[in-house]
């Protein structure tokens, strides 16, 4: 797995170079963003890691640039920052991340979230099954999904919690349940991660996303799809 860590410190990407490459990881750097942009578009990358802050194109502009190029739009990202307020980690996962790491962190803590992501992004459907409900389809095999024959681009991450919630169509999760079943065993995915996801998924599939006719909010409870 070929991994892109851009980060302006070069003590942490040290730290994260030794260890990334400790398991087995290849590991490429970038310190600003106009280099990132031209090493993502020239070479190919399974992750990057990517800093909030940087000089020139700051983190959130390169993600959105990124999620908004077809060629990049599929390529997980965890992103980096010094703030700890929620809101801001909220943002970056709106921007098209795939997570997020607060900065202190632990190695150990990046590792784990870095397997976790790639896990997540490389996982495909076992059957060959379409999924459809209404104007929405959901190709289990090609890991693809349409509104009225329009193909919708959804992360590994948003696909699965899409998934799971279409095949048990009306049936309430919590936010811990879908934690447990989409999030599987991350130690630090906080459950408001979960509505972050339900809010993107809202934003591609729903034609109305203050009004979803498909992800529908079951109030003090959790989340259900509905289609009807």
């Amino acid at each position: 797995m070929h991994i892109l860590v851009i980060d302006d410190e070069a003590d942490l990407v040290e730290l994260v170079l030794y260890n990334l490459r400790k398991e087995g990881f290849s590991v490429d750097t970038a310190s600003d963003g106009e280099t990132a942009l031209k090493k993502i578009r020239k070479g190919t990358y399974d992750l990057l890691i990517l800093d909030l802050m940087l000089p020139g194109i700051q983190g959130t502009e390169l993600c959105r640039i990124l999620r908004n190029d077809p060629k990049t739009s599929g390529v997980p990202i965890i992103m980096l920052t010094a703030k700890a307020e929620e809101v801001d980690k909220i943002v970056g996962l709106e921007l098209g991340a795939d997570d997020y790491v607060t900065k202190p962190f632990s190695p150990r803590e990046l590792v784990a979230r870095v397997k976790a992501v790639l896990r997540r992004s490389t996982e495909k459907p076992v059957k060959d099954k379409i999924v459809k409900i209404g104007n929405l389809e959901i190709n289990r095999e090609r890991y693809t999904v349409s509104i009225k024959g329009t193909r919708v681009k959804l992360s590994a991450t948003e696909f699965k919690l899409l998934l799971f919630l279409a095949e048990r169509k009306g049936k309430v999760y919590s936010r811990e349940q879908l934690l447990d079943a989409i999030w599987r065993d991350e130690a630090f995915v906080e459950p408001r991660t979960v509505d972050v996801h339900i809010r993107r998924l809202r934003a591609h599939v729903e034609d109305d996303p203050a009004h979803p006719r498909y992800i529908k909010t079951m109030r003090g409870i959790g989340y259900f799809f509905d289609g009807l």
